[in-house]
């Protein structure tokens, strides 16, 4: 259980960089994708604990665009590790009443692993209690530039008004419309940026760096962040004291 000293300022939003898969893995003497198959049996793990935490919203950074550099091998491994994941994570998911959301572009994926996507979609799209938004093939600077490109069609085509465009519009085009910016980013293995994700939304997020890689990082680390949250004062430019 979390500690209770800081009930009222648990984060309704958490975003995670599931960073160390391979690493882990490296350590042990196994291959780097035994780490992947280790980060992906974690997830569940903290969204259950998020979620019993009171966190309504977890998005988690699973593969961005610049991880197609990597060899094809190690890409098509993780892929089936992701395809059995939505397969046998789906009647879990409509039991706990927990909604999957997946974010970033799909035009690389292959035809299995979208009709895994959107089968656990539309099971999952009428589930209130908690959502989980994974990002994949995703990219802070393609989330933006997507965005503007769509408003840009909609100015062309008289939809709206170029007056129109401010930050509230401009966030409703992003991938996380409609759930809101997150509250906490933890990044695990040790470094300390934010790679590229969620930029617009991560404008006055609080940051939490922890050395554990992904693999390690179990539900005690998970309150240790979130308490880490609550001793933070959020100013937001502003002289609270």
């Amino acid at each position: 259980m979390l500690s209770k000293t800081y009930p009222e300022t648990i984060p309704a939003h958490v975003a995670i960089i599931m960073d160390g898969n391979g690493r882990w893995a490296q350590k042990r003497g196994l291959p780097r994708t035994a780490g992947h198959k280790k980060g992906i049996d974690r997830v569940k793990e903290i969204v259950k604990e998020a979620k019993k935490s009171g966190v309504k919203v977890l998005t988690i950074f699973a593969f961005s665009t610049e991880n197609w550099l990597r060899p094809k091998s190690e890409i098509s491994i993780l892929f089936s590790y992701l395809d059995r994941f939505l397969r046998d994570y789906q009647d879990e998911l409509v039991r706990e009443n927990i909604r999957l959301q997946i974010i970033g572009r799909r035009d690389k994926f292959k035809k299995k692993t979208l009709e895994s996507i959107e089968r656990v979609e539309s099971a999952t799209r009428k589930n209130k209690s908690f959502t989980i938004a994974v990002a994949l093939d995703y990219g802070g600077r393609w989330d933006i530039l997507n965005s503007l490109n769509t408003i840009c069609r909609s100015v062309l085509k008289g939809e709206i008004r170029l007056s129109d465009v401010d930050e509230k519009l401009f966030g409703d085009h992003l991938s996380l419309s409609g759930l809101g910016d997150p509250q906490l980013l933890i990044r695990t293995s040790g470094e300390q940026r934010i790679s590229n994700f969620l930029l617009w939304n991560l404008a006055y997020t609080e940051l939490y760096f922890t050395d554990n890689t992904w693999p390690e990082f179990d539900k005690k680390q998970f309150q240790k962040a979130i308490e880490a949250y609550g001793r933070r004062k959020r100013r937001f430019g502003g002289l609270n004291e």
